[in-house]
């Protein structure tokens, strides 16, 4: 069954105009079921996890949205043709995988140079009391922060096999791990709010977007908004079905 996306009361808040959903990796995690497709487009609940994404962007109120492709990517762009209510524009990485950070400075002209919410195409989730996006918004400050990530509780983090992510201070301000091994509270869901501003000094070729975090988390700079709803990792076929069942339930 697929579930209608309720809703909620509005925030009066600006809504970045812009959002990068990463759609380029190569779904290994997600095998057999991405042998004969790029795994935005494997099915939870009845429809596409790159669908519910994007059925989120829409309803927040998003304009555009950049997305990079890479596996299967002819799959991703014939499905993205139909897709109504927002503008979607290609980051065509066909000729090299750049990773999370190396696909953004391959998309930085196409991003803008305003804050942009950036989002992992496979992530599924629920809103709590109000529009998820639209929380992240009204706790964005341009003038304190480079980086605002949606985080979970690790207790709430369903199917995630993980020891967490980051630590968050009283005032909102996130650091890594303290200790490799060691539990920290809070996931990191795939949803983040950034300053294209950071997109500087890069390395050439596929680097990862945690360049950029540590980089703020070091200015005190790096700031997370706790998610108010469900979150669910769906990284594996067996995270399928119990992301239904949860989903069924809830």
């Amino acid at each position: 069954m697929t579930r209608q996306l309720a809703i909620r009361p509005r925030l009066e808040v600006a809504v970045p105009e812009t959002a990068m959903v990463m759609a380029a990796g190569l779904g290994k995690r997600m095998r057999p079921l991405t042998a004969t497709r790029p795994k935005p487009l494997v099915e939870v609940a009845g429809k596409p996890l790159i669908d519910h994404v994007f059925d989120r962007l829409v309803a927040a109120g998003v304009k555009r949205a950049v997305v990079n492709v890479h596996y299967l990517a002819h799959m991703l762009e014939a499905h993205l043709e139909a897709r109504e209510g927002i503008e979607v524009v290609i980051s065509d990485e066909r000729a090299r995988l750049m990773e999370t950070g190396g696909g953004l400075v391959q998309a930085r002209a196409l991003i803008g140079d305003a804050p942009v919410v950036v989002v992992n195409s496979d992530n599924l989730w629920l809103d709590g009391p109000i529009d998820t996006i639209e929380l992240l918004a009204s706790r964005w400050d341009a003038a304190t922060m480079d980086v605002l990530l949606l985080v979970v509780p690790l207790a709430r983090a369903h199917n995630h096999g993980g020891l967490g992510d980051f630590v968050v201070a009283a005032d909102g301000r996130i650091t890594g791990r303290r200790k490799p091994g060691r539990v920290a509270p809070f996931v990191y869901t795939g949803i983040q709010i950034l300053h294209p501003r950071v997109i500087v000094d890069a390395p050439e070729g596929p680097f990862s977007l945690n360049l950029f975090w540590s980089r703020a988390i070091a200015a005190g700079r790096a700031y997370a908004q706790v998610h108010q709803g469900s979150w669910f990792d769906v990284g594996t076929p067996a995270a399928i079905p119990r992301t239904e069942a949860l989903l069924a339930y809830g």
